[in-house]
């Protein structure tokens, strides 16, 4: 069943949002090297076990708001499934090269979510 793998956590100041969401859950941060500066985020559940991983970085857009991304088996067939149940793509399928497939859809309710589709021959 497809399940939440993964957020994204828009920030104005990297570094005060990093301490906030450090003292506050003890989330964990790793700096990736990217061109911007971008942070992966590992969470853990009551008992220590890992729970959903997440990303941060600098917000784009002022209307920027934290976004989930949702696992599935094939984007281009929750594509389809988006469409013909009244949702709309605002991002088509896109490669995010050595990790997998990744689109941006909006439900019926206007809400965005990320459709995401591992791959590691993703180019």
């Amino acid at each position: 069943m497809p399940t939440i793998v993964h957020f994204d956590l828009p920030a104005d100041d990297l570094e005060r949002a990093k301490k906030f969401y450090e003292n506050l859950f003890d989330w964990k941060f790793n700096k990736v090297p990217m061109p911007t500066p971008f942070y992966l985020i590992e969470t853990k559940d009551h008992e220590g076990n890992q729970g959903v991983r997440g990303g941060m970085g600098k917000r784009m857009l002022p209307a920027q708001t934290i976004s989930n991304y949702i696992d599935v088996a094939s984007v281009d067939e929750y594509l389809a499934k988006v469409k013909k149940l009244g949702g709309n793509i605002i991002m088509p399928k896109t490669a995010v090269s050595g990790w997998g497939y990744l689109a941006i859809c909006v439900d019926t309710e206007n809400n965005k979510f990320g459709l995401w589709e591992e791959d590691k021959n993703a180019k």
